[in-house]
């Protein structure tokens, strides 16, 4: 049997997804262990200042990974998105949104990096205790900004106009007892044909955006059932169950990777914990970590996932337009509607299609 388009195109993204991961930890592991990271570590050593020595190590060694990263990239966001035609970029549109994320990775990630690099040089083997600390903290601070600082570097918001979506989207939240700072539509079709919604922000920054694509390609009914779901993460606290969930991984993953980078550290004849050539080392056991929890945190999503289905399918009572805006969805984002379920169980946050509407209309309304 010939396989369909969504098949082959999902096909090629997990097999970009899984070499992704290989190669970060293959490239990891050859940094900490072969040698190349004390190389990096002498040739950045030039200055009498360490903090600009690390500075100095953090770009040789984002330049290794650029170099294998990039074009994994390109092929992956650009090659295969207008191979499927799903990118409405051209490619110095493509290159320009990279050129404002890499500035932006760098605005945030420097300070964060050289927060890391003062605790581990500062606080011996209770960094980790204070570097966590500091980026629950943080997150929390970047959830606020966010919608207001850094969504709009990327996206053209504005006020979603009266009309019968805007009707339907305030009676859901009236039904849900919600308030917020707006309801906000974003120029996605500039990138891609692909449609998305959500609640974004915390506090006084909380709001509703819907992609054009959305507000273009579905119906009113269909719109407000995409909000209630999201709404149902909101009614469920899902927020604050992630903060939390994601708080309790933080501590303990920082802990327990600290330890293995002390001990490797140790066993290497590595002179301090803050050497620079000990660094990737803590890097690889760090990402190991993440590997190891992401079908944890995958399984906790698809289950708010579900959640938050049955909320919108119980407040709208209306199944036929959540299945349809799910099918609607499916087609403009080529989603595999069947996946393999060791795909779905290691790879997906959210539950397929498949799943989703026959979990829809087992939902009783009475």
């Amino acid at each position: 049997m010939e396989e369909t388009k969504e098949k082959t195109y999902n096909k090629i993204k997990t097999r970009l997804s899984i070499i992704d991961i290989v190669l970060d930890i293959l490239l990891l592991a050859i940094l900490a262990f072969s040698g190349l990271s004390h190389f990096f570590a002498d040739i950045s050593s030039i200055t009498s200042k360490d903090y600009i020595n690390f500075l100095i190590f953090a770009f040789y060694t984002g330049l290794f990974f650029s170099i294998f990263g990039i074009p994994l990239d390109f092929y992956g966001s650009f090659i295969i998105e207008h191979r499927f035609n799903l990118s409405n970029q051209t490619f110095f549109a493509w290159l320009w949104e990279k050129l404002k994320s890499l500035l932006l990775t760098i605005a945030i990630g420097l300070p964060v990096a050289l927060v890391f690099y003062f605790f581990i040089k500062k606080s011996g083997h209770l960094w980790w205790l204070y570097f966590a600390s500091f980026l629950v903290i943080f997150s929390v601070v970047l959830a606020r900004l966010a919608p207001v600082l850094i969504f709009p570097l990327f996206y053209k918001f504005k006020k979603l106009e009266d009309g019968e979506i805007k009707e339907k989207i305030t009676e859901v939240l009236s039904k849900a007892n919600i308030s917020i700072s707006g309801i906000f539509s974003f120029n996605m079709s500039k990138d891609t044909k692909k449609a998305n919604a959500g609640f974004t922000g915390i506090g006084k920054s909380k709001r509703i955006i819907l992609s054009d694509t959305l507000i273009n390609d579905f119906t009113p009914a269909e719109i407000a059932i995409v909000f209630a779901h999201e709404a149902g993460h909101y009614k469920h606290k899902h927020i604050i169950k992630n903060l939390i969930f994601s708080t309790a991984v933080i501590f303990l993953t920082l802990f327990v990777c600290g330890r293995l980078h002390a001990l490797t550290v140790n066993a290497m004849g590595i002179p301090s914990i803050s050497a620079l050539e000990s660094l990737p080392v803590l890097m690889l056991y760090l990402s190991i970590a993440g590997l190891l929890i992401m079908p944890l945190t995958n399984y906790i999503s698809r289950r708010y996932e579900f959640q938050a289905d049955e909320y919108a399918v119980k407040i709208t009572k209306d199944k036929e337009s959540f299945i349809s805006a799910m099918e609607k969805l499916a087609g403009l984002n080529l989603a595999d509607k069947d996946p393999h379920p060791a795909v779905e169980f290691f790879l997906y946050s959210h539950p397929s299609i498949k799943r989703r509407i026959n979990a829809a209309r087992n939902i009783s309304l009475d």
